[in-house]
Formats: structure tokens, C-alpha cells, sequence
């Protein structure tokens, strides 16, 4: 009997032979893991790596679209509708600053211009007429100090605190008790035949023309460069709230398109209702603000510009009155390089700059009520420049008696103190004007942006709304 089981069986050694060759490093067996170790998997990923993964998810089914798009369309609105409401109100604010803020402080700086300078004019007067200072010219003076003083308290409440502005006040209300004290040693002195009288007066004349007016001047310039600030915040444009409204109202049309296309149905009404919500509030948007911008950019043209022309053309008026009473004050005491009368030369400059801004003021009158008085300060310029050289004839001829006459003297000597008079109430009246101009249209600027930041607000929320209702419409026909 044969085995067949023997000769199906390889010999030990053959059969290794026939074994395939394993790499020597494959033969090494890998450390055993640490006994306990808990078998590590790969990372987790973070959350909002998951949010992208379910956003994706959700963007491949029709419902998982329709809610991406409400809800991005519910964002672009009330976006649209906070950024058009918090535009809107800086820009509102802003208008009523320059109502009722930084236009009053402007003209405020330059009545405390004006009344240092009438107080320096009304000083020198005084001390012209000698012992004969009348009632009158002191009670001037005195008002005008009282009103310098409550004019830089006002300002000094409205400064910010460390602000050039408040420097300039501090230094002002420091100068103006020391310019109060020369005038009254020049007073006394005056009053017992002193010639020393002439010199305080100078003294003071100097202080005030050197150091007090051009501060209150500076101060005036702040003021000014804080108004203009505000215009310039109340007058721009509401760019990024336009882009925002432009961009919402073109989702919304792609959309409805889209609704349309999938649908065959016209109108979405929470799309439409959403639509017109933004519609509505882009086009208050505009239009209000440009209603806005226009009336202010009217008060600043035809108010504040012609406002800072008069108060130049008041305040060369004062200089040069308080010139001309120094001319004979000085009695040539003091001369410019060229020997002429230093008061007299000063003067002269002061009236070019007087009818230069009279020219101009004259010129951007837009009304005969604005016209006429300004008119009539040409004419009373004109005047008075002839007067003084009938009085500088005197003087240089001699006769200082006749001179003073002709400066201060009574209504039958034609003094130029009655053309002063008359170019200072003329331009009070042409001031006045400008200034009720300047707040009507001021007024139609703020008035035209009021309601808009509330509006822009609801009708957003409104719009917002319409859009999440409009897409959970569609969202029901898959339920």
C-alpha cells in the first residue's frame, strides 16, 4: 500500500528553501505598546471647522440654501439700516452744534474781540476830553469791560479743558485786570494836567494791541476752526451707509429673481415688503441729507462768511477810531521808519482794511435788507476819512484845539466821531441780519435729517423682517 501522505509532504529543508526571503529590518518586531497606554485617534476638529462642514451640508439641499439666504439677507438690511442710523445722527448732531454750539461761540469770540477793542477806543476818548470825560464815555467803557469779562467766562465754560482755546482764555483774564490799572493811572494823571497820563495811556494802548487783541483774535480763529469742523462732520456724505443700501437692495432683487426662476410665482411678498422698506429708507437717505446739506452749506455761504466779513470790517472800525484818538494823544511822540505819525500810519492801514471788507461784504449781500446798511457804511466811511484829513490839517498846521474839535467835538463841528458812530450802528444792523439768515438756514439743514436716524432704524428691523418671513414662506412648501 502506498502513502501518499509521505509523498505530498516537502522536506523541512525544502520547504524553507521555498520560502520568499523576508528584509531583515521586517524580521524586527515592534516595541510592545506601554501597558495601560489608551489608543490615541486623530485630532478633533475645531468648532467652527465643524459650523463649516454642517454650513456646506446644509448649502447642498434646497431648505439649507433658502435659510443661508434669509438669514444674510436679514443681516445686509439691519446693517444697512444701523449704519444709516448711526451716520445720520453724527451728522445731525453735528448741525445742531453749529446751531446752537459752535456758531454762537464763534460769534461770541468775536464780540469779546469787539469789546476789548471798543473799550480800548472808548479809553482813549475819554482821555481826550480831559477833565470833561463825559458820563457817557466811561459808562461805555465800563460796559464794554463787563461784556470782554462775561464773554471769557462764557467761553472759558465751553472749552475743553488744556485746549488752546482755554490758554488763550486764562491769559486774557490775566491781561485784562492789568489793562484796567494803566487806564485808570492814565486817567488819574489826566485829571491833574499830567503829561505822565499820555504815557500810561500808550502803555495800555500797547498792551492791548500787542497782546490782549491778538489772543482774543486767536481765540476767535478756534472758535471759527471748531465751526467749521462741525460743517464739515454735518455735510458729509453718508457714504458707507449709500454702499450698504445699494448692495441690500441688489440681494433682495437677485432674490426675488431667484425665487422667480424656481417658482414661476412674480412677487414674494416678504421679499417685496423687505424691498420697499430699504427702497424707502435709501431714498430718505439721500434725499435728506442732500436737503440737509444744501440749506447748510446756504447758512455757512451766506451766513457765516458774510458774519466774519462785517465782524472784520466792526473790528478794523475800532482800531481805527482808537488810532486816530492816539494820533492826538501822542501828539507825535512816536513815528514809523519813514518820520510819519506811527497812530496816523496805523489808522490809515485800518481804514484800507475797513473798506476792503465793506467791499466784500457789499458784494455777498444777497438781499436789499443786507445791502443797505452796508451801503451806507461805505458811505460813512468815505466821510469819515475826509473829516480826519480836515482834522490832521489842524493838527499839523498847529492848532490841536481845532483838530480835537474835529475828532471828538460836538454835532456843529462835524466831528469823525459821529462817521464812526454811524459805520458801527450800520454794521450792528447788517450783522443782526446776517445772523437771523444764517439761523434760518441753519434751522431747514438740521429739521431736514430729523426723524431719519429713528426711521432708518424701524424700517430696517421692518425690512429685515419681511426678508425672513418672505424666505420661510418658501421654506414651508418643503415641510
Amino acid at each position: 500500500m502506498t502513502d501518499t501522505s509521505k509523498g505530498s509532504a516537502a522536506p523541512p529543508a525544502q520547504a524553507a528553501a521555498a520560502a520568499p526571503a523576508v528584509p531583515a529590518q521586517a524580521t524586527r518586531s515592534a516595541p510592545p505598546a506601554a501597558s495601560g497606554a489608551p489608543d490615541v485617534g486623530p485630532p478633533r476638529r475645531t468648532a467652527f471647522m465643524e459650523g463649516v462642514d454642517e454650513l456646506r451640508a446644509a448649502a447642498a439641499t434646497e431648505p439649507g440654501r433658502l435659510r443661508i439666504i434669509g438669514a444674510a439677507l436679514a443681516l445686509l438690511v439691519v446693517a444697512f439700516g444701523a449704519v444709516a442710523a448711526w451716520e445720520m445722527s453724527d451728522r445731525s448732531a453735528a448741525a445742531d452744534d453749529v446751531l446752537h454750539s459752535s456758531q454762537p461761540l464763534s460769534a461770541a469770540a468775536a464780540d469779546v474781540y469787539r469789546a476789548l477793542a471798543d473799550a480800548n477806543t472808548a479809553a482813549s476818548s475819554g482821555f481826550l476830553a480831559g477833565g470833561q470825560e463825559t458820563p457817557e464815555s466811561r459808562t461805555r467803557y465800563e460796559k464794554d469791560i463787563r461784556a470782554a469779562a462775561d464773554g471769557l467766562a462764557d467761553a472759558a465754560t465751553a472749552s475743553d479743558p488744556g485746549s488752546s482755546s482755554a490758554r488763550t482764555i486764562a491769559q486774557l483774564n490775566k491781561l485784562l485786570p492789568e489793562y484796567k490799572g494803566l487806564v485808570e493811572r492814565a486817567r488819574a494823571n489826566n485829571r491833574q494836567g499830567y503829561p505822565l497820563g499820555g504815557a500810561y495811556l500808550r502803555y495800555a494802548n500797547e498792551k492791548m494791541q500787542e497782546e490782549m487783541l491778538p489772543r482774543a483774535e486767536r481765540l476767535y480763529k478756534n472758535e471759527n476752526g471748531r465751526l467749521s469742523d462741525d460743517y464739515d462732520s454735518a455735510v458729509a456724505y453718508p457714504w458707507a451707509a449709500i454702499s450698504l443700501g445699494v448692495l441690500a437692495l441688489g440681494a433682495l432683487a437677485w432674490a426675488q429673481r431667484r425665487t422667480y426662476h424656481r417658482t414661476n410665482r412674480v412677487l414674494n411678498h416678504g421679499l417685496v415688503t423687505a424691498s420697499a422698506a430699504t427702497t424707502a429708507v435709501l431714498l430718505w437717505l439721500v434725499v435728506g441729507h442732500t436737503v440737509a446739506r444744501s440749506a447748510l452749506l446756504d447758512s455757512y455761504d451766506n451766513g457765516v462768511v458774510s458774519v466774519n466779513v462785517l465782524n472784520d470790517a466792526r473790528i478794523a472800525s475800532l482800531k481805527a477810531r482808537g488810532n486816530e484818538n492816539l494820533t492826538l494823544v501822542s501828539r507825535g511822540s512816536e513815528t514809523t521808519s519813514t518820520g510819519a505819525d506811527k497812530f496816523d500810519s496805523d489808522f490809515r492801514g485800518d481804514m484800507s482794511d475797513l473798506s476792503s471788507s465793506l467791499g466784500i461784504a457789499g458784494h455777498m449781500a444777497d438781499d436789499q435788507a443786507g445791502r443797505q446798511p452796508v451801503k451806507a457804511a461805505i458811505s460813512n466811511t468815505r466821510e469819515w476819512l475826509e473829516r480826519h484829513k480836515k482834522a490832521r490839517e489842524y493838527d499839523t498846521g498847529g492848532d490841536y484845539q481845532a483838530a480835537l474839535s474835529k475828532v471828538i467835538g460836538s454835532a456843529d463841528d462835524k466831528p469823525t466821531g459821529e462817521c464812526f458812530d454811524s459805520v458801527v450802528r450800520n454794521l450792528e444792523e447788517a450783522l443782526g441780519h446776517e445772523q437771523t439768515q444764517f439761523k434760518l438756514a441753519a434751522r431747514d439743514g438740521r429739521n431736514a435729517m430729523t426723524g431719519l436716524p429713528v426711521g432708518a432704524a424701524v424700517l430696517a428691523v421692518l425690512g429685515a423682517s419681511g426678508a425672513v418671513l418672505g424666505i420661510g414662506r418658501r421654506l414651508s412648501e418643503y415641510r
